[in-house]
């Protein structure tokens, strides 16, 4: 059988038993990479008008007919099968993909081999020219295929510093930091895994080197976290988040944290984007969650797909979600949960509320709606169109501080939290992935659940919110019936940002009710 084996992760390359096959058609290597991905039939006009967008349709498939004559010179005939209306790659060759062997090593958990199969990010370097639908899919495919990579070394840092092995776990972390040079969190993993190792020097220059990048890029100084480190007694700071666990769940792996002690248990899921260990390590967010904890034991969770829980290959929804809440549960034994759900994680927590009232103490929502884009009898959120525009730009903007002037108006100019939230947005998702994300959560509607939610309800949102509208935690607070609703002032849609004593005297007193 002829084997093809196609390298996308860095600069693409094609081998054919083994020996290189020399392609000076750019486009005919886009053509093969696009069909190498696809794993199955892509139609002809699908290609043809990516590759070839400004011609009509009698060139363009005149010129991929020319094309697939030329490719079959030098890869032979066999390696494609064609019909009058599809293409895709033989079906009797051996066709080896990179990226296919990198994704599936992630989802087998072999983190440690997924990241030696990464040797680059997708396409690096490559393009076809004048061919904008395929950069586009390329760009999106680059992101999301980084962000496992990125998910993958976090993992096998974890995962060597829970060993001992912390000089492994070192050049891990350097590789880590890499990625997001101006990461704190990452840094953070690095200087600690080489104090442990015993190489000190080193974890100076390391921090003396995250120092300058942050004065030079940010204007900001490393936190009281970061430089603790280097204290004579300080291998692990005081300060330390709690350690990240992991339970099996709907076949993926979710990634929780607890911390506090009480009688009664807050489970906080956030809204469409969360990382539970860069949460820590914004001060007001600390400064909030640590408050929780005082109320009771304090549940953090990633939902599948995003921050430390496994990728999966689908947009999860309000149902998957709610699997993932009741895997948490069961895997730290509660039995009793105030369950607090932040703006697009409150229909999800809506959600386990109805269906398992016998598990749920109360239910908190902050910030949150029933449904994603408006309908005439709702019209409380984002028109469809307005939603995927404001999608588009959030996308965009991807990688940098995208939407803090909606999420958080009152910390839009500060320098350190810009650079936080930039930061978690590109360790918890990738612009493709959180995409697919966005739009599941567009056409979310748990307005049929909300007459089923039997537990004491307890609805906070800001006056001026600019991310989901007051209209929309009012509509949730009047159906549902054992609801109080708290509107409160300010514009932040973040609970931790703005006056966040409100948002938590509030919380205590609900919680301190159901514990009484």
């Amino acid at each position: 059988m002829t084997r093809f084996s196609v390298r996308t992760l860095g600069y693409p390359e094609i081998r054919r038993d083994g020996r290189q096959c020399p392609l000076a058609l750019r486009k005919g290597v886009a053509l093969l990479i696009y069909l190498a991905e696809a794993n199955g039939p892509v139609g002809r006009d699908v290609v043809a008008t990516m590759l070839w967008p400004d011609s009509g349709e009698d060139i363009v498939r005149a010129r991929l007919r020319r094309l697939i004559y030329r490719l079959q010179l030098t890869l032979g005939d066999d390696f494609l099968d064609t019909d009058r209306s599809t293409l895709r790659w033989s079906a009797s060759i051996d066709l080896e993909l990179d990226s296919q062997a990198f994704e599936q090593a992630c989802d087998r958990g072999e983190f440690e081999r997924a990241f030696r199969d990464y040797s680059g990010d997708f396409l690096e370097g490559f393009s076809p020219g004048d061919c904008p639908q395929f950069d586009e899919w390329a760009f999106f495919r680059r992101e999301a295929l980084r962000g496992r990579a990125i998910h993958a070394l976090e993992r096998v840092v974890h995962e060597k510093h829970a060993e001992g092995d912390y000089s492994a776990a070192a050049t891990h972390a350097n590789r880590l930091a890499r990625f997001d040079p101006l990461s704190e969190v990452y840094g953070r993993h690095l200087i600690r895994n080489l104090l442990l190792s015993g190489d000190r020097a080193t974890a100076e220059r390391q921090f003396d080197a995250l120092t300058q990048r942050l004065r030079d890029e940010l204007g900001v100084a490393p936190e009281p976290e970061t430089r603790a480190l280097l204290n004579a007694a300080a291998s692990v700071p005081i300060d330390a988040p709690p350690p990240t666990r992991y339970v099996r769940g709907g076949g993926v792996h979710i990634a929780y944290q607890t911390c506090g002690a009480g009688r009664i248990d807050v489970l906080v899921l956030p809204g469409f984007v969360s990382h539970v260990e860069r949460v820590w390590e914004e001060p007001r967010c600390r400064a909030f969650l640590s408050s929780l904890a005082e109320t009771g034991r304090l549940i953090l969770l990633d939902r599948r797909g995003i921050g430390l829980s496994d990728r999966v290959g689908f947009n999860p929804g309000v149902d998957e979600t709610a699997q993932d809440i009741g895997a948490v549960l069961d895997a730290v034994g509660s039995r009793r949960v105030v369950l607090f759900g932040a703006s697009e994680a409150g229909p999800a927590c809506i959600r386990f509320a109805a269906d398992h009232p016998d598990r749920v103490a109360g239910l908190i929502l902050f910030g949150s709606l029933a449904k994603g884009s408006a309908a005439p009898d709702y019209p409380h959120a984002l028109q469809a169109r307005q939603y995927d525009t404001w999608l588009r730009q959030l996308v965009a903007g991807w990688g940098g501080a995208a939407g803090i002037e909606t999420f958080a108006p009152s910390l839009s100019g500060d320098p350190q939290a810009r650079a936080w939230w930039a930061g978690l947005l590109r360790a918890a998702s990738s612009p493709g992935a959180i995409k697919g994300v966005l739009e599941t959560l567009r056409d979310m509607d748990v307005r049929d659940l909300l007459g089923r939610v039997s537990v004491p309800t307890l609805v906070l949102h800001r006056h001026g919110d600019r991310a989901v509208r007051v209209g929309a935690g009012r509509h949730l607070a009047s159906h549902i019936a054992r609801a109080r609703f708290v509107e409160l002032d300010g514009a932040d849609h973040w609970p931790f940002a703005g006056d966040r004593q409100p948002v938590l005297d509030s919380i205590r007193q609900f919680v301190g009710d159901l514990a009484a």
